[in-house]
């Protein structure tokens, strides 16, 4: 049984790297400036936040219809028996839900996954799926190792400011605040598919060092980790993190290091850094 794969835009793949594997990508839409814009292919990180300082209202987000997902899959089923629908935490979109109902007018032959992750955590899971697909697993194995991943992983990330999760109605507005009275840096993760506070350090090398050490306490132990960075807005943002873990001595392999899309950005704002992983 021939297996395409579809995702959404918040995994983050850049599309070179999702026309390399073979992965449609069905955007999710800003809006912003009184405009729809889909997601890597109309708009970037950049866009918003020079709108913003610039005086602009907030962003906003919005999922696909269930007819984006629906022509995707014509699409995928003209060349394949199945579609593995791959997709961001429906606790934080209803990306997946759309997918769902695209998927009932085409019975048994599309599955989705709910990765509970966004960005690299689902682009991750789509980069796993397509390796055991080209070495020849079925669609069982290929869930079964989905599901492990959906479960044992590590993120963490930490923003510049609080103030677009607060407007956008991420997280409470009464710690956004506090964060930003007490210039807290915020160290936050994705908990059960939700963004959880995952700590909180008083300036940028305390903040650094907490990211570091709680990859370093999550990865003993484990034999072969891959590791997927994300930023947005400049790479340097990254790069300090990057250094720490190269010269860690644990056993890592860097899978990529990649700026997040506007959606994303768009609940995070600018400064943003952290990774994902998860071990073979």
């Amino acid at each position: 049984m021939k297996i395409a794969l579809v995702t959404d835009s918040t995994s983050d793949l850049p599309p070179a790297q999702a026309q390399t594997l073979g992965v449609q990508v069905v955007p999710l839409y800003v809006n912003f400036k009184g405009k729809v814009h889909k997601d890597w292919v109309e708009i970037r990180p950049a866009d918003i936040f020079e709108g913003v300082r610039a005086g602009a209202e907030m962003p906003s987000s919005s999922q696909p219809s269930p007819q984006d997902f629906k022509e995707a899959y014509e699409r995928a089923l003209n060349s394949a028996d199945h579609v593995l629908s791959i997709h961001i935490s429906s606790k934080l979109s209803g990306t997946a839900q759309s997918a769902q109902l695209a998927a009932a007018e085409f019975p048994g032959r599309i599955t989705v996954f709910d990765s509970l992750a966004a960005s690299q955590g689902i682009g991750m899971m789509v980069e796993r799926a397509k390796e055991m697909l080209d070495q020849g697993a079925d669609l069982r194995s290929v869930m079964t190792e989905l599901e492990r991943m959906r479960t044992d992983h590590k993120v963490l990330f930490s923003l510049a400011t609080l103030e677009y999760l607060k407007k956008n109605g991420r997280i409470g507005g009464a710690q956004a605040l506090l964060g930003g009275l007490l210039g807290i840096k915020p160290i936050l993760t994705i908990k059960e598919g939700r963004v959880e506070p995952a700590g909180r350090a008083r300036g940028e090398k305390k903040a650094l060092a907490e990211v570091v050490e709680g990859f370093k306490t999550w990865a003993q132990g484990r034999k072969h980790i891959r590791i997927y960075y994300l930023y947005n807005g400049d790479a340097s943002a990254v790069a300090a993190f990057k250094e720490a873990i190269s010269s860690s001595g644990l056993p890592v392999e860097e899978r990529s290091s990649s700026e997040v899309g506007a959606v994303i950005s768009t609940h995070t704002g600018p400064g943003l850094y952290g990774f994902y992983a998860y071990s073979l």
